[in-house]
């Protein structure tokens, strides 16, 4: 059954909306951020940011409000949550999926709370500390995000990693980020897409 991690006071309302939109039979399982219940390992190890909301779904585990209504959508096909993966409508679909959290949000967060009043937990990104881990964690020991198949996947989490890495965001990058981006950057579509200045960080 599909396990929902949620709180009322969290993005999680927007999950557990989506649940009820389609009727997905599903164990809701409350975190009580305000005890710090999302900081114990039981919970990190479901997500390292420990962040609500999370899915998981046997062994898939989602995280990220708008990750989730994505998968939740495609996962029944049935109630026409989604438009069909080879629809025209599928590009602007996704536009209105990621929009709001990669810009809306981070916008509103910046233009109506006192900076020094702004909290990961108000803002829904989380500390360096936390990110950190997160970016360990999914960081694949060998090949690619996903296993041995380069994916979309990899364009996007590898792409911003070589970014934080050639801009010094990430000065002290571990071992296996910096084998990670290695391998992105010996892609031939990376540097024909890249300018040669590019090539160079780290070790390309």
């Amino acid at each position: 059954m599909i396990k929902h991690y949620y709180h009322p006071m969290s993005r999680a309302v927007t999950t557990d909306w989506m649940l009820k939109e389609l009727g997905a039979e599903h164990e809701q399982i409350e975190i009580d951020y305000m005890s710090g219940e999302n900081a114990q390992p039981a919970y990190r190890a479901v997500n390292p940011m420990g962040k609500i909301p999370a899915l998981v779904d046997g062994d898939v585990v989602v995280t990220e409000a708008a990750a989730i209504c994505a998968y939740l959508a495609d996962r029944f096909p049935e109630k026409q949550m989604a438009p069909p993966a080879d629809s025209v409508e599928r590009g602007r679909y996704y536009r209105y999926l990621f929009f709001p959290g990669t810009t809306l949000e981070p916008m509103f967060s910046l233009q109506n709370v006192d900076l020094g009043e702004l909290t990961p937990q108000s803002a829904g990104w989380g500390d360096l500390e936390r990110c950190l881990a997160t970016v360990e964690d999914m960081t694949p020991e060998r090949d690619w995000a996903m296993g041995d198949q380069f994916t979309a996947a990899d364009v996007v989490f590898g792409g911003t990693l070589d970014f934080a890495v050639q801009f010094g965001w990430l000065p002290d990058a571990s071992a296996k980020v910096t084998a990670y981006v290695k391998r992105i950057k010996a892609r031939p579509a990376y540097r024909s897409s890249h300018d040669e200045s590019w090539h160079q960080i780290p070790g390309g």
